[in-house]
């Protein structure tokens, strides 16, 4: 069997390894992780990379995806069938399995993720292009100064901004970096480990577990894991604990 995975680049890492180990002919396709920001933007881009997916090439689509905002709902299939993992986002995928989410996301939900991927694509403070602080699923503009915020917007508006562009972190007690052991580009762990410090959150490490990619890629889709989207049909958010179906 012949598949594209159009996967996110913070996935790089993974979607790669498991491509070579995959029985089938794995062609891997990155999309920038910045168009998490605007759901509707990703959504655009998925679904022009599967309309340029023809079924002469390939047998099968899979989105190293999760729903990621609902970025993934009303994706439609053309020629060629979509596999999707049902996953919340990236988190799930670097976890391993919804039911690892959700127990992490129930005893401690207010929790800070990193990755290596995710660290060295531009997610700790001061990397990202623009100066944001970047988590997995998140994007937070609060780096400029007050000096910078008062000649974008003016003095009152640039309390405020500070003001409510603050009040995130107090959602937060827990830094969590997911090790996946595909080897380090940096010291990333000590790097976010001090970031944690400077916020006040205690620090963790959580072992990663690939196994939803590998099936994946190697095209073990059970119905438990993962939804089959036959062309005419599309992807939509369930709202339960499916996260997504075709339709």
């Amino acid at each position: 069997m012949r598949i594209k995975a159009i996967a996110c680049e913070v996935l790089a890492r993974a979607v790669y390894l498991n491509a070579a180990l995959s029985p089938h002919v794995v062609d891997v396709e990155l999309v920038d992780k910045g168009l998490h920001d605007v759901s509707a933007t990703l959504r655009e881009t998925l679904q022009q990379r599967i309309d340029a997916t023809s079924a002469r090439e390939y047998e099968r689509i899979v989105l190293a995806y999760g729903l990621c905002n609902r970025s993934l709902d009303g994706l439609q299939a053309r020629e060629v069938p979509i596999v999707a993992p049902r996953a919340h986002d990236c988190i799930t995928l670097y976890l391993g399995s919804r039911a690892r989410y959700n127990k992490e996301f129930t005893e401690t939900p207010g929790t800070f993720y990193y990755s290596d991927e995710y660290l060295e694509r531009g997610g700790i403070r001061g990397n990202h292009a623009d100066g944001r602080i970047v988590s997995l699923g998140s994007v937070t503009p609060i780096n400029e100064t007050y000096d910078e915020l008062v000649a974008k917007y003016g003095e009152d508006n640039a309390a405020y901004l500070l003001e409510v562009l603050g009040a995130w972190q107090k959602h937060y007690q827990r830094a969590a970096y997911i090790d996946t052991q595909l080897g380090k580009s940096g010291d990333y762990v000590a790097r976010a480990k001090a970031d944690a410090a400077q916020r006040g959150w205690r620090f963790e490490v959580l072992p990663g577990d690939l196994d939803l990619i590998r099936r994946l890629l190697s095209g073990q889709w059970d119905d438990e894991d993962f939804v089959t989207v036959h062309p005419g049909r599309r992807i939509v958010a369930t709202f339960d604990e499916r996260i997504i179906a075709a339709e």
